[in-house]
């Protein structure tokens, strides 16, 4: 005897939801009720792919195309050079005009030890370049070069230079890292560290090392130096050691006639002819 088609749509309709049932479905149902039944939290659904999707385009912003692509990271602003640090927990060195600072002086250095890096600050009344030099003497020629050089593009670049003679061979092997510069005011400004520590050889000198400093800046032309702006760069007294932080000044061209000891004692004499008077 067949089965009637009532029964047999009542028996497929029961099988259907055996089948859907799972302890999952049991799982949602209890998360839903207490348990004795009372109404309990029930977790919102949510769908993984979707939830990163909104995340990571509430993160974004399209482009015209509507493409998602990252935000442009903020620009940090270069940060002002300290002199009130000098002498005390870096050395600097200062030419031009009794008591100039970093953005008046023309020229301006500073050197401080962090871990087994040197930090150097360059700022030179130019807008072109300003570098400087490690020399085992006070001439130039044979000397490891640091420069930051302006380009066309407004950037300020580190550059590795060899002094070949009386002019400067651009290095590939460049040491410097962290490097940073800006021209502003009419002036070149930049910072960067290079390691404290190197193998000799002819073109990289060991920081660890005194070294005499040569201080050079002038004109840059698409981003290449050319002649520096004085005939005699300043070159420093002494031999420079990184281990010392002193405050260095070194006068101007322009300061250094009057403050000569001939001519201080010429300036003597001369007054004293002109308050006596020609017998």
């Amino acid at each position: 005897m067949g089965m009637s088609p009532v029964l047999a749509l009542l028996t497929i309709s029961v099988l259907l939801d055996a089948v859907s049932a799972s302890p999952t479905d049991d799982n949602v149902l209890r998360a839903g009720h207490g348990e004795h039944g009372e109404p309990g939290h029930e977790e919102p659904h949510k769908d993984s792919y979707s939830t990163f999707a909104s995340e990571f385009l509430e993160s974004r912003y399209l482009s015209d195309e509507g493409y998602p692509f990252p935000a442009a990271p903020p620009v940090d602003p270069f940060a002002r050079i300290k002199v009130s640090d000098c002498g005390i927990t870096k050395g600097c060195i200062r030419y031009g005009k009794p008591g100039c600072d970093a953005e008046t002086c023309d020229y301006f250095l500073s050197f401080r030890r962090i871990g087994t890096d040197v930090e150097f600050e360059m700022s030179a009344d130019t807008d072109g370049w300003v570098a400087v030099g490690f020399s085992s003497d006070k001439k130039m020629g044979g000397d490891d070069v640091m420069g930051c050089v302006h380009d066309d593009n407004g950037r300020v670049r580190i550059h590795h230079f060899y002094n070949v003679g009386q002019w400067a061979k651009e290095i590939k092997r460049n040491p410097a890292r962290d490097e940073e510069g800006i021209f502003e005011n009419n002036r070149v400004t930049c910072r960067f560290k290079r390691p404290l520590y190197v193998p000799r050889e002819e073109t990289l000198v060991d920081l660890h090392l005194s070294w005499y400093y040569l201080f050079a800046w002038g004109p840059a032309i698409q981003g290449s130096i050319t002649r520096h702006d004085i005939d005699s760069p300043p070159v420093s007294d002494r031999m420079i050691s990184i281990y010392k932080y002193e405050d260095i000044f070194m006068p101007a061209t322009a300061y250094q006639t009057f403050s000569s000891p001939f001519c201080l004692l010429l300036i003597v004499a001369l007054t004293f002819y002109l308050l006596m008077g020609t017998p």
